[in-house]
């Protein structure tokens, strides 16, 4: 996925279709490869601290001027001696809680920002296939594909966030939550990256087969008739002919084809069992059934994160791969991002976010009357050996004060959380 060849920062033009090398958390730009358009772009790049650039001149968009004008590189203004001073030890505390209160919320809000540029993406590989453009479809979601296995791969301790914002409608966040949980699971299982790209691009478009259908029944309906359950169904069918005019890979079209067919033979289309299923196809079977399970049609249906892994835990064992469950609990951790918890000192919290590696051990933002919503901090349990989870709560048997600081949302978004921990550990007053 890398560009070929790399350029000095201080050589930069107008028209060069470049690639940053960092996480979509790291720059400001909406995606990592793009084609230079401003020369405020070009000062932004330089102010990232990075010497190099890669970039691809066959989708460059040089004019003769620009690719001959010479570089306008600003002398750099000599950095500003400060003495120090001295810093009271409570000023110093109130400073690093400032900080990481800042830091926080930066990353937040880049994965936000980050997560509505994937949703758009989404939006506009479907109008491209509507619009029977089935070639450009594909390069945009491979681009978008790309983008989204980039921000994974740039930190091996990335984990699950929860997204407070910008969820989108129900069918560009399904296809972009279920991307995510699978991209992760990929990675947890040791897939290299091209069988990543895959993964990633049959998640995306696993749905895809939806936009031929009436609105009224793209989402399964227990009400629904034979008739009814028959059209939803076609789905499937009508997402491998998308597939194939999109000239997708064989491991994507994999996807498409079987993320409704289970381990025991009890899904459609084909009632496949599961030694005949692809690795790939069982991943995004696995992710699309917690996602529905969470992000129902009908919020009134929704599981809590927490209800819906031990559901998948006590009637998966025999739908799903067995093994890939197990990674799947184990990725997710014990409560999910989005859970509702009360912790052993009784007070309630929100899981935050969960590291693979640390399924016990979950970030949470915890109900602090002492503190405003927005300067609360997301504690890392991992650094609070005396603070653990007693159990997990719906978010209506939270008391009002705590239900309206922690804000838990009725539908449940996902993103890459490559943040840094906490810069303070909570003082015990």
């Amino acid at each position: 996925m890398s560009l070929p060849e790399t350029i000095d920062v201080r050589d930069l033009r107008l028209g060069m279709f470049v690639q940053l090398d960092l996480s979509w958390i790291a720059h400001p730009f909406p995606l990592s490869s793009f084609v230079i358009s401003s020369e405020a772009q070009i000062a932004t790049i330089r102010g990232l601290g990075l010497r190099r650039v890669r970039w691809d001149p066959s989708r460059s968009e040089l004019s003769p001027a620009a690719a001959s004008a010479p570089a306008p590189v600003a002398a750099a203004a000599p950095a500003p001696t400060v003495a120090p001073v001295a810093e009271e030890p409570a000023e110093a505390a109130r400073r690093q809680r400032r900080q990481a209160v800042a830091a926080q919320r930066s990353a937040q809000l880049q994965c936000e920002r980050c997560y509505a540029e994937a949703i758009r993406g989404w939006r506009d590989a479907s109008e491209l296939l509507r619009g029977g453009d089935a070639d450009a479809a594909r390069r945009h979601t491979e681009n978008l594909t790309g983008e989204l296995l980039r921000q994974m791969l740039s930190d091996p301790e990335s984990c699950i966030r929860l997204l407070t914002e910008g969820a989108g409608d129900r069918a560009s966040a399904h296809a972009l939550n279920v991307t995510v949980l699978s991209l992760l699971l990929g990675r947890l299982l040791n897939l290299n990256e091209a069988a990543l790209l895959s993964l990633g691009q049959g998640a995306l478009l696993h749905d895809i087969g939806k936009i031929d259908l009436p609105d009224r029944v793209r989402c399964v309906q227990e009400h629904f008739t034979a008739a009814e359950t028959k059209l939803y169904r076609e789905h499937v069918s009508l997402g491998v002919v998308h597939g194939r005019r999109m000239a997708l890979d064989p491991g994507a079209l994999l996807v498409i084809a079987q993320h409704h067919e289970f381990a025991d033979g009890s899904g459609f289309p084909q009632r496949l069992e599961l030694a005949k299923l692809s690795q790939a196809a069982r991943i995004v079977a696995l992710a699309n059934r917690y996602d529905n399970l969470c992000n129902p049609p009908l919020a009134a249906m929704a599981l809590t994160p927490h209800e819906a892994l031990s559901l998948l835990f006590a009637q998966g064992q025999t739908r799903f791969d067995a093994k890939l469950l197990g990674a799947f609990v184990r990725m997710m951790g014990v409560y999910p991002p989005g859970s509702v918890v009360q912790l052993t000192d009784e007070r309630y919290a929100l899981v935050a976010s969960v590291n693979a590696g640390r399924p016990l051990k979950p970030r949470v933002l915890v109900h602090d009357p002492r503190v405003p919503r927005e300067e609360a901090l997301v504690l890392d349990l991992e650094r609070e050996p005396g603070l653990g989870i007693r159990r997990s709560l719906k978010p209506a048997q939270l008391p009002r004060e705590a239900q309206q600081y922690l804000s838990p949302n009725q539908r449940v978004a996902y993103f890459f959380d490559a943040g840094p921990a906490p810069l303070v550990q909570e003082r015990v007053a």
